[in-house]
C-alpha cells in the first residue's frame, strides 16, 4: 500500500511539473517576426548639381608690399630733424618731410656758384661785344680792299668766334654748377615718393649720414600683392592670363583675398596682375601675382553681419586664402570630394538602384566639392562612402550623406 502512495505521488509531481510548465510557456510572450537583412550594400551618396557661371579657383600665399625702397639720402651731412611720424610702423604721405639735413653747406655753396654765373654773364656779354666789334672792324677792312665780302678768308680767331664759344660753354658750364647746387640744396630735405608704411628705420637727430645710406625701409601702402603659386591645370582656368598687361586692373580677372583675423574671416577684392613667365624650379607651379588696391581699408566679414570693431587691414606678411574666377565652361557640375574616386571616376547611382561608373575630368578641387565634366544629370545621386569598390550595374541601397 505505502508502495502505491509511493507512485501516486511521484505521478502526482511529475503531472503537477508538466502542467506548470505548460502554464509557464503559454504566458511567455512570441519571439519577435524580422526580416532578413536585405544581400544588397548600403551606400551614402550626395547629390550632382550642375554648376553655372565661373568656376573659382583657389590658391594661398603671403601678402607683399607692391612697391619697398630703402630710406636713403643723396647728399651727406648732419640730420637736424625727424618727422615723427619715422618709425617703425608709422604712416607717410606722398611728399611728406621725413627727415631733414643741415642746409648750411649747400646753401654756401650754391651762393658761390651763383656768384660764379654771374661774372661769367658778364664775360659771356663781354665776348659777344668784342666778337661784335670784331665782325664791324672786318666789314669795313673787306670795305677798303674793294667793297666786297671775304667772309670766306676771315680767321674765326679775327672774329672772336672761339672766344664767344667758349665764353657761351663757361656760362652753361656755371648755369648747370647753380643747377646742382639748387638740386643738393633741396635733397637735404628727404620726402616720401608715395603713399605708405615705414618698415624699419634708424635715423636721429645729430646723426651724420652718408649719400646713399640705408636709413631704414618704406613700402607703399596704395597696394599690396599676392604671389599664388598654382598647378598648371589650375593657372589655365584663369582667362586671358597670359595676355594680362601688369598694372591694368580694368582688363584684369577678379579675385577675392580672406585673412584669418583671431575667431573670424575678412575679405578683400583684388585682380589678377600677371603671371610668371618661368615656372618655379621646386615646386613646378606658376606663380600668378594678385593685387589688392586699397589693403589698409577694413575688410569685409566673412560669414558675419559686421564686424564688432570695424574690421582689420590687410597686412604685409599675412598668409591669405585666394579665390580667383575662373572661367565658365558651358557644362560641368559640382560633387562632393569624396565622391571622386582614384582614377577620375564617379560611381553615379540610377533610380533602380544600379551603379553607373562615370569618367570625369577634374576642373577643379575644393575643400568640399570638385568641379567636373562628365555624362551625368542634374540631381543624380552619386556615392561618397559605404563600400570600397563597385562595377558597372551592381545593385545598392543607398542613404543621403550629412552636409559639408
Amino acid at each position: 500500500m505505502r508502495r502505491f502512495f509511493n507512485i501516486l505521488l511521484a505521478v502526482g509531481i511529475v503531472a503537477g511539473a508538466v502542467l506548470l510548465a505548460t502554464f509557464l510557456v503559454s504566458l511567455a510572450p512570441e519571439p519577435e517576426q524580422r526580416e532578413l537583412p536585405s544581400p544588397l550594400p548600403f551606400v551614402t551618396t550626395a547629390p550632382v548639381t550642375a554648376g553655372s557661371g565661373s568656376i573659382p579657383v583657389f590658391g594661398a600665399g603671403t601678402v607683399r608690399p607692391s612697391a619697398e625702397i630703402d630710406i636713403a639720402p643723396q647728399v651727406g651731412g648732419r640730420v637736424v630733424w625727424v618727422d615723427p611720424a619715422l618709425r617703425s610702423g608709422g604712416r607717410i604721405e606722398a611728399g611728406q618731410m621725413m627727415f631733414r639735413i643741415e642746409e648750411a653747406d649747400y646753401v654756401n655753396r650754391l651762393r658761390d656758384a651763383e656768384a660764379a654765373l654771374a661774372a661769367r654773364r658778364v664775360a659771356m656779354l663781354e665776348a659777344e661785344e668784342e666778337a661784335a666789334i670784331a665782325r664791324d672792324e672786318f666789314e669795313r677792312y673787306t670795305e677798303r680792299q674793294g667793297g666786297s665780302r671775304l667772309d670766306a678768308a676771315a680767321s674765326p680767331l679775327a672774329l672772336h668766334e672761339p672766344q664767344l664759344a667758349a665764353a657761351r660753354a663757361a656760362l652753361e658750364r656755371d648755369e648747370a654748377r647753380v643747377a646742382d647746387a639748387n638740386l643738393a640744396l633741396a635733397r637735404t630735405r628727404v620726402s616720401a615718393p608715395f603713399n605708405g608704411f615705414v618698415r624699419d628705420e634708424s635715423v636721429d637727430v645729430g646723426q651724420f649720414v652718408n649719400p646713399g645710406q640705408s636709413l631704414g625701409r618704406f613700402f607703399a601702402a596704395d597696394e599690396v600683392e599676392v604671389v599664388v603659386p598654382l598647378a598648371d591645370a589650375n593657372a589655365a582656368l584663369i582667362p586671358g592670363l597670359w595676355a594680362l598687361g601688369a598694372g591694368n586692373g580694368e582688363q584684369a580677372v577678379a579675385a577675392r583675398v580672406v585673412a584669418q583675423y583671431g575667431a573670424a574671416r575678412y575679405a578683400w577684392d583684388g585682380y589678377v596682375d600677371r603671371a610668371d613667365a618661368s615656372v618655379d624650379n621646386e615646386t613646378r607651379t606658376i606663380d600668378v601675382i594678385v593685387r589688392v588696391p586699397e589693403p589698409f581699408s577694413a575688410g569685409v566679414p566673412v560669414g558675419a553681419a559686421e564686424a564688432p570693431d570695424g574690421g582689420p587691414p590687410l597686412l604685409v606678411g599675412k598668409f591669405v586664402d585666394v579665390e580667383i574666377q575662373g572661367l565658365a565652361p558651358e557644362r560641368y557640375f559640382r560633387i562632393r570630394r569624396a565622391a571622386l574616386q582614384p582614377g577620375n571616376e564617379v560611381w553615379a547611382v540610377g533610380a533602380d538602384g544600379a551603379v553607373t561608373i562615370v569618367t570625369v575630368q577634374a576642373l577643379q578641387r575644393g575643400d568640399d566639392e570638385v568641379f567636373v565634366t562628365g555624362a551625368f544629370e542634374d540631381g543624380q545621386a552619386a556615392i561618397t562612402g559605404g563600400i570600397q569598390f563597385a562595377t558597372d550595374g551592381m545593385r545598392v541601397r543607398t542613404g543621403e550623406a550629412p552636409g559639408p
